[in-house]
């Protein structure tokens, strides 16, 4: 099956399952957050603005103490990520190229003030591989010096974990894991087990 017949068929499955599964999937990332060394993770928490049938995160606002950042796309695909000060409150957003809510107004940050990025995907295979919509934003922005060392999960179903390899282009970019309402899984290439969340 080709990369557009799984976006269609993963596209149905998180929309069915979502928003039955929101709650368990952020107290699977707080999960997550909380088991982390703090002097290892200092930084805003990249989450994204929810579209439809993805998992709204912004509740990692009020459940726990790290800055949240959200990112802008522009026209040409870029990524940046903002501070967003006043999380969960969407007084200060304004609509990026895509017209996604994203905090414009406050500055774009460094891949260093930022501990991670938690990236909604269609579905992720066990080596990180992510299936997105097609843009190719975060892989561009993951190859960038600086944001291809921060850590990346996918946030998703736990029936979004593809069970055999996906397919890849070669400017695809893997990321560390993913986080389901199972709990926390990293890839089976970086040779480590389980995230000690789960």
């Amino acid at each position: 099956m080709d990369k557009q017949a799984l976006r269609s068929t993963y596209r149905r499955v998180r929309h069915a399952l979502m928003p039955g599964l929101n709650a368990s999937l952020v107290q699977s990332v707080l999960a997550h957050l909380n088991a982390q060394d703090p002097a290892q993770c200092q930084g805003a928490i990249g989450i994204t603005w929810p579209l439809s049938g993805e998992p709204d995160l912004r509740p990692l606002a009020e459940l726990q103490p790290a800055a949240l950042a959200l990112p802008a796309t522009a026209g040409d695909y870029s990524v940046t990520y903002h501070p967003w000060r006043n999380a969960p409150s969407p007084k200060e957003l304004r609509a990026d190229a895509f017209s996604i809510p994203a905090p414009l107004t406050s500055p774009a940050l460094p891949p260093a003030e930022l501990a991670l990025l938690l990236i909604p995907a269609l579905a992720v295979d066990r080596n990180g591989m992510r299936l997105g919509y097609g843009g190719g934003c975060y892989d561009r922005l993951l190859r960038q010096p600086g944001w291809s060392t921060l850590p990346t999960f996918a946030v998703l179903p736990e029936a979004c974990v593809h069970p055999t390899l996906l397919p890849t282009d070669p400017w695809d970019q893997p990321l560390d894991g993913w986080i389901t309402e199972q709990g926390c899984s990293l890839r089976r290439a970086s040779q480590r087990s389980e995230c000690s969340a789960r």
